[in-house]
């Protein structure tokens, strides 16, 4: 059995970075949450449909209708997490909302445990354990008890939870379903319903000036295609609670791109916190290698 050409370990640090662009091109951008969200998949899809064209058309040919309905539940999942997180980014800090979007790894092992049995060992637990609490240190200090701050502490809670179950699912299927078609049907789907729901709630797609278009594209490009696609890839190689936890490093990017960009300074409390992720992730990584099922060939 062949191994991946690319480590998927070194795959998911790259991945990491491109994602923690994210809140700050939600911050920059003045276009409303939904419309942000639907143009980041619709762009994403666009930028995708083109690539594997002809392995799409036989990877759905082969692909079962269980494989296809969980690939686009995976893409419903994924668009309530990205309308619940911007909207949170609207309501409360950048620390905050990140921080509590990614105790995602939480509801990932949970999740993995019950439905697919999937286990990890106790000291990458514990690494992980440790990057979590150095995660939730980062955003304790920004805290607010009440207020709109609550309201988005609340959706960026539930954004979590909503990409914690987008992982899950792709972890399941993408042992049997090639990257450019679960790509297709994940991000096809997703959009479908962003697009719905934007003209539902009668939010506006057009017309918008430029900056705000290369803001869409960013996080289309940067943030899904470099990120998310690229976290997509390494589900056929390596546990979704290995991913999830490796994302608790996207706070550190955020809160750096918050302080050059949107003066948001980190606190030394923050750059504490951010010493704990990085043993907290040295930890995980090391020992989950020895608990991750053997690496299979990508299609």
């Amino acid at each position: 059995m062949k191994q991946a050409k690319v480590n998927p370990y070194s795959a998911v640090f790259f991945g990491v970075i491109a994602v923690s662009f994210s809140s700050l091109f939600v911050k920059l951008s003045d276009a409303n949450s939904f419309t942000i969200a639907f143009y980041r998949l619709f762009i994403t899809f666009m930028l995708l449909l083109p690539i594997g064209w002809k392995e799409k058309i036989t990877g759905l040919r082969e692909i079962t209708f269980r494989d296809g309905l969980l690939a686009c539940l995976s893409g419903v999942f994924l668009a309530v997490h990205f309308v619940v997180w911007f909207t949170s980014l609207e309501y409360t800090s950048v620390a905050s909302s990140v921080v509590l979007v990614t105790t995602q790894p939480i509801w990932v092992v949970i999740g993995s445990y019950i439905f697919f049995g999937e286990k990890i060992g106790f000291k990458a637990l514990a690494g992980g354990a440790i990057a979590l609490l150095g995660g939730i240190m980062i955003g304790v200090g920004d805290f607010e008890t009440g207020g709109t701050a609550l309201i988005g502490d609340i959706l960026a809670l539930a954004g979590a939870v909503a990409v914690s179950g987008y992982l899950i699912i792709g972890r399941r299927i993408r042992s049997r379903v090639g990257l450019p078609v679960y790509t297709l049907l994940a991000y096809g789907s997703s959009s479908i319903i962003l697009g719905i729901t934007t003209a539902a709630v009668e939010m506006p797609f057009y017309p918008y000036p430029q900056h705000e278009w290369a803001l869409f594209f960013g996080l289309a490009f940067v943030c899904t295609v470099l990120g998310h696609t690229v976290f997509n890839w390494t589900l056929r190689y390596i546990q979704a609670s290995v991913v999830a936890i490796a994302i608790l490093g996207e706070p550190l990017g955020a809160i750096l791109w918050a302080a050059v960009f949107l003066g948001e300074n980190p606190t030394p409390q923050q750059l504490i916190s951010g010493a704990i992720i990085i043993l907290g992730l040295y930890i995980f990584t090391k020992y989950s290698k020895q608990d991750s099922p053997a690496e299979s060939i990508n299609r």
